[in-house]
This record gives C-alpha cells, sequence and structure tokens, in this order.
C-alpha cells in the first residue's frame, strides 16, 4: 500500500495506518455541468484523483478521506443534470467530517478542492472549524500553484471551466471523463453584466452560467492534451506536497529516526 485510501481499507488497517498519519486529505469536488465535452462528476473525480497523487507523495503522513462529490453549484442550476449544495450545508458537511476524524487522532486538514465555487464557502470553511474544533485545516485549488505550466500551456484569456486547461487534466488523471468527439470552444456571450463581475474585476457577485456561455464551457478544450496535463498536475503536486511537508515537518521528523 502506497497511499491511505479510507475508503478502501478495514478498520484494522486504519488503525495501523494512524500510528504515522497525521493529516486527512479531504478531496472536494461538485456534481455540475461541463459543456459538451466532459460528464457532471468531473470536478469530484478529478479532486480526488489529485489527493491520491498527493497522498502517495506524502505517504505513510497522509490519508484520504471520501469525496465530498458535491459541492456550491447555484450558478450552473440552468442546465440538466447539475446538483448544488447550500454553502452552509457543504460548511455542515465538512465539519462533521473533521469531527469525526478528530476523535480518530487527525488534527490536521486539507480541504483539496478542484470546483472554483467552492472557494469562498471553503475559506468561511476553515475559519469556522478551526476555531470551532481546536484543529488545523487548510484548504487548496487543486492545480492553481501551477502557474508556470498554465502560463505556458494555456492561451485563453478566459478558461477555468471545462476548458483547455480542466480537459488536459482530465486526460492525464481520468480521461473516461471526456468526450473526445465533442471537444469544442466555450460559446461566449458577449453581451452581459457577467463581465462586470468576474474575479479581477471591481465588483464580485452572482450570475448564471449560462449568461456568459451558451453552451457551459469557456476557453477551447479542443486544445487539450495529456502532456499538457501532465505538466500542470505535476507543478500543482511539486507546490503542494513541498509545503505540506513543511507544516507537517515531514523531512524534520525523516531525519530524527
Amino acid at each position: 500500500m502506497n497511499c491511505y485510501e479510507l475508503a478502501k481499507m478495514t478498520w484494522e488497517e486504519v488503525e495501523a495506518a494512524l500510528e504515522k498519519v497525521r493529516l486527512a486529505i479531504i478531496p472536494v469536488g461538485a456534481h455540475e455541468q461541463h459543456g459538451p465535452h466532459m460528464v457532471e462528476s468531473c470536478d469530484a473525480v478529478l479532486a480526488e484523483k489529485m489527493a491520491v497523487k498527493l497522498g502517495e507523495r506524502l505517504f505513510p503522513y497522509a490519508l484520504i478521506a471520501p469525496t465530498v462529490n458535491m459541492g456550491v453549484s447555484s450558478h450552473h442550476m440552468n442546465f440538466p443534470g447539475t446538483i448544488s449544495l447550500k454553502p452552509t450545508t457543504l460548511i455542515a458537511l465538512l465539519k462533521d467530517i473533521v469531527l469525526s476524524l478528530k476523535r480518530h487522532g487527525i488534527r490536521q486538514f486539507l480541504f483539496l478542492n478542484s470546483h472554483g465555487g467552492n472557494q469562498s464557502t471553503l475559506d468561511v470553511a476553515v475559519n469556522m472549524i478551526t476555531e470551532e474544533l481546536d484543529v488545523e485545516v487548510f484548504y487548496a485549488k487543486t492545480t492553481a500553484s501551477a502557474k508556470k505550466a498554465i502560463a505556458e500551456n494555456v492561451k485563453s484569456t478566459l478558461f477555468g471551466h471545462s476548458c483547455e486547461r480542466e480537459v488536459s487534466e482530465a486526460f492525464y488523471l481520468a480521461p473516461e471523463l471526456i468526450r473526445t468527439n465533442k471537444l469544442q470552444k466555450g460559446d461566449i456571450q458577449e453581451a452581459g453584466r457577467w463581465k462586470h463581475l468576474r474575479p479581477g474585476c471591481a465588483l464580485q457577485g452572482f450570475y448564471h452560467y449560462e449568461k456568459m456561455t451558451a453552451n457551459g464551457c469557456i476557453g477551447d478544450a479542443s486544445q487539450a492534451d495529456f502532456e499538457i496535463g501532465r505538466k500542470i498536475v505535476e507543478e500543482a503536486l511539486d507546490h503542494l506536497s513541498n509545503e505540506l511537508m513543511k507544516v507537517l515537518k515531514i523531512e524534520e521528523d525523516a531525519m530524527l529516526h
């Protein structure tokens, strides 16, 4: 076993693993439309695949919790199939998971998130859970730290959802998510208030996704490929594992033993 995946372990195996485990990685995704060329479980699957790869790098100090496979997706609700949680529901669910794992002796947690719509809720969750449960909680977007690989390989000015970045990650991590015969550009709606509410604008606010893109995706998925995905994923894993090793003091512990 080179990664502790809680859902695939017996209680005796978990008990033995807990002798060294310090961190629980909780993958957080969503169930929402991803345009014509990706299935609706995309975010949940990519979060889980990234969590396992990160768990392999941090073995035996990390345990991968079951994936939270729904998130805050109200902006996608006008596309069929999307299921959305209220922010308060997601926070309550994460708090219960952390509380359960704390009882088993784990006191450090990472919410590894693959859905941008969850980020603001996770920020609140981290603050609340840290204070209320007296644990150490972090959150990270799965590949956001891969700034070099993204800058070199993603050419669309508007990207981030079922685009060349996300589809490339799926080619590397979970190609079964992709309808390769339907890869296409986002059908961007040039008129609309969404342009004035995007990240980086003076104002932030809510808008339904179809007001920005008629087909539910942005960027240009036809430019995605396996190698781009490999570069993005591996750079992100480098950054995440390096930072977590500092937090967990793994290098220091390894030197002492």
